[in-house]
Formats: structure tokens, C-alpha cells, sequence
């Protein structure tokens, strides 16, 4: 019975953790869902109002704060338009969820981040993420009650409860709440393609979940039918690529989320095409060119992802990102000389974290951690023993830190 119990308590962890990533990848592709339609107020909408490619073009060079203020200015001009609101909710969720670090879709990669205490949403952020969430319904719901077949409501409320499974999963770690919203978010988008086929925006949901359940552990995949969901694979990527093609903003989206997929299918080569577009697109976005460098990698072009590592780092050091967290390039590049056995050299790449303007908590600890496995390996004790004392001295609850007070006790070894 014991061994039941154990059993089962791994696959509930594995598939909160699977289900959390699938989270992490749609708050990544729903940044400006809808963006191209207008709603029922038609040229008045908020879709054709200037001041939304302004804010968007904010948003995506990763000025969170401009971009919500020029977002809720246009709400204050369109204060019925469910796609207006929408746009302030992700500007606002995505702003926490960068603040947070849950953004890093590597902590995403297995189980460990589910006992992980995440820095916390300020409560006021809470609060303003849930209001928007109850506008947005009420307005969607007061237009579908008028016409059940209005897609652009039907639309922006899968949006509204795609958004609000990711908060209630990222945010209040609400597991099942953020299921019951993603499964309508699905199914609104896909009564959207049955009512109006040529609703492109709508197969970013679709396609997303498609390719996510189609790559689910069985057991997982099984709770996935029990609630009426299915995947493919082909499928997901398919719809993926007519929202890239399709030229709107919801094709930038579609870039985004093909990249995280084409990475997992090793087709490095598209993706870097749509990365090398956005990087180009939105220079302040160190994410995209960052990401560049890790599809380089991931393919084995090791010098020209280290020469990519080492120009984002450049550019951060000369301001050209702000205070935004460009130091995940000097964690890629060190990662990268670990690789190639360039202990000095890795080490050196992670000490840089240490040196990038108000770093990320968890990646300068995670950087401290593997300096100190570095210098362990070039028989460099003191070294690794003051960065180890670095990790233990912020937060002493994590796994790095656990590893850290295991190192003090007996040097690291491969």
C-alpha cells in the first residue's frame, strides 16, 4: 500500500509539473492574442485605435510598465471592448510573472519547482489581475447573451480564461482551477473555428494545447481525455504555423511558442529564422536574441552561440536593456564552457551574473552554485568555498542551496 501511495504521489508531482509547463508556454503565446480583430464596435475598437501598436511595440521590447499605461488609457477610450481589456490583463501578468522569475521556462523542465517557494505576487497585483479577469467575463458575457455566435466574444473569453489559467497555476498554484480554465479556453476557441473557420487567431490556443497533450506522460494524457481533450502533434504544430503565416500579431505569438516545440524536434534552423525576425523586430528584448544563442547551442554551433552569449552581454553592459535581467546570457555562456570542459572559462561566465544590475534571485544563485562547482574542479577550495557561503547567505531554502551546504561538507566532484 505504502509503494501505492508513493507511486501515485509521482505522478500527481509529474503531472502538476507537466500541466504547469503547459501553463508557463501559453502566458508566453498569448501576449497579444486578438490583437488584428476588431470587436463589435467595428473601426471604433480598440483593435484599430494607433495607440494599440504603440503599446504593443512597448510591450514586446519588454517595457512592461509603458505598456500598461498606454493599455489602460485605451481601455479608458474603449471601456467595453473585451480585447482592450485583455490586453491590459496580460501586460499586467506578464509584468509579475517576469518580476516573479516564472518566466524561465527552464525551471520547468522537471518536478523540483513544485516545492519551490516562488517570490510572491504583491497582493495588489493579485487583486488588479483578478478585477480585469471579472470585467473582461462581464463584458464578454453581456455580448454573447445578445449573440450566442458572436466569435469575437467567443474568442476574447477563451483569451480572458487562457490568461486566468496561467495565473491561477503560476500565481496561486491553483492546480485544478488552472485546468478548469484552460479546458474552456479551448473549447470557446474551437467553437470560434466551427462558427468561422478563417478565425486564425483562434488556432493559437488549439494548436498550443494540441502539441502539449500530444507530449504528455500516459498517465497524464489520460486525465487529458477524461476532460475531453486530445492532442496531436502534426496538428498542433500545423495551426501554429498558419497563425505565424498569417501576418498579424498573433503571429509574433505563434513565433514564440513554434520555437519552444522546434526546439524539442531539434528543427533548430526554423526556429532561429522566426528568432532571428523577432530579435531583429524588438532590439530591447534580450529574450529573443538571448534565445538565438540557445538554439545555437542546442544545434551544436557552439562558436557562433557563444559569439550571440557574449554581444547580449555586451549590449546589457552598455545599457541597452535596462534593468531587465540580460544576465541569463552570462548564465547560457557559462553553461555553454561547461560544456566544452572550459572550467575557467565557465567559471568566469558565471561570476559575470554577479555583475549584471539587480540580477534574478534565482539565476544569480544558480550561477554562484555552479562558479563554486567550477572552481572545485580546478582544485581551487577557497574559491568554491566563498561562493558556496554566496549561495547559503540569499535564500537558504532552495535546491541550490541545499546542494551549496552538501559542497562546504565535501567538495564537489563529476
Amino acid at each position: 500500500m505504502m509503494g501505492e501511495n508513493k507511486k501515485h504521489s509521482t505522478m500527481s508531482r509529474q503531472s502538476a509539473g507537466e500541466f504547469i509547463q503547459f501553463c508557463v508556454l501559453l502566458a508566453l503565446g498569448l501576449g497579444a492574442a486578438g490583437q488584428v480583430r476588431n470587436p463589435a464596435g467595428g473601426a471604433q475598437g480598440a483593435g484599430s485605435d494607433p495607440q494599440t501598436a504603440i503599446a504593443f511595440d512597448h510591450f514586446y521590447n519588454m517595457d512592461y510598465d509603458r505598456a500598461t499605461q498606454e493599455f489602460q488609457k485605451i481601455v479608458e477610450k474603449h471601456p467595453e471592448d473585451p480585447f482592450a481589456v485583455n490586453h491590459l490583463l496580460t501586460s499586467i501578468l506578464m509584468h509579475d510573472l517576469y518580476d516573479t522569475g516564472a518566466m524561465n521556462t527552464g525551471d520547468y523542465s522537471n518536478d523540483s519547482f513544485i516545492g519551490r517557494q516562488p517570490r510572491p505576487t504583491p497582493q495588489a497585483v493579485k487583486e488588479r489581475i483578478k478585477e480585469l479577469v471579472r470585467r473582461a467575463e462581464e463584458i464578454e458575457a453581456r455580448q454573447l447573451e445578445a449573440n450566442p455566435k458572436n466569435v469575437d466574444a467567443l474568442y476574447c473569453r477563451g483569451v480572458t480564461r487562457a490568461q486566468f489559467s496561467v495565473y491561477t497555476g503560476l500565481v496561486e498554484r491553483a492546480w485544478f482551477s488552472a485546468l478548469r480554465n484552460a479546458v474552456g479556453a479551448r473549447r470557446d476557441h474551437e467553437h470560434v473555428l466551427e462558427l468561422d473557420p478563417n478565425y486564425v487567431d483562434a488556432k493559437m490556443v488549439v494548436g498550443t494545447h494540441n502539441y502539449v497533450i500530444s507530449h504528455l506522460p500516459w498517465s497524464v494524457k489520460v486525465a487529458a481525455a477524461l476532460a475531453g481533450l486530445s492532442g496531436s502533434s502534426e496538428k498542433g504544430l500545423a495551426y501554429l504555423r498558419d497563425v505565424a503565416r498569417s501576418n498579424g500579431e498573433n503571429s509574433l505569438d505563434a513565433k514564440v511558442v513554434l520555437t519552444l516545440f522546434l526546439r524539442r524536434e531539434h528543427q533548430y534552423d526554423e526556429a532561429l529564422g522566426y528568432m532571428n525576425d523577432l530579435s531583429a523586430k524588438y532590439p530591447r528584448n534580450h529574450l529573443f536574441l538571448t534565445e538565438v544563442a540557445n538554439l545555437d547551442r542546442a544545434a551544436g554551433r557552439l562558436p557562433e552561440a557563444e559569439a550571440v552569449y557574449r554581444k547580449v552581454w555586451q549590449n546589457g553592459r552598455e545599457g541597452k536593456y535596462g534593468n531587465l535581467h540580460y544576465e541569463l546570457a552570462a548564465w547560457g555562456l557559462g553553461e555553454l564552457l561547461r560544456s566544452e570542459r572550459n572550467l575557467a572559462g565557465a567559471a568566469a561566465a558565471y561570476d559575470l551574473v554577479n555583475e549584471a544590475p539587480n540580477p534574478d534571485p534565482d539565476v544569480l544563485q544558480k550561477a554562484n552554485l555552479a562558479a563554486g562547482e567550477m572552481y572545485d574542479l580546478l582544485q581551487k577550495r577557497d574559491l568554491a568555498m566563498k561562493k558556496y557561503e554566496t549561495v547559503l547567505a540569499g535564500n537558504a531554502n532552495t535546491g541550490p542551496a541545499d546542494e551549496a551546504r552538501r559542497y562546504i561538507k565535501e567538495a564537489y566532484r563529476e
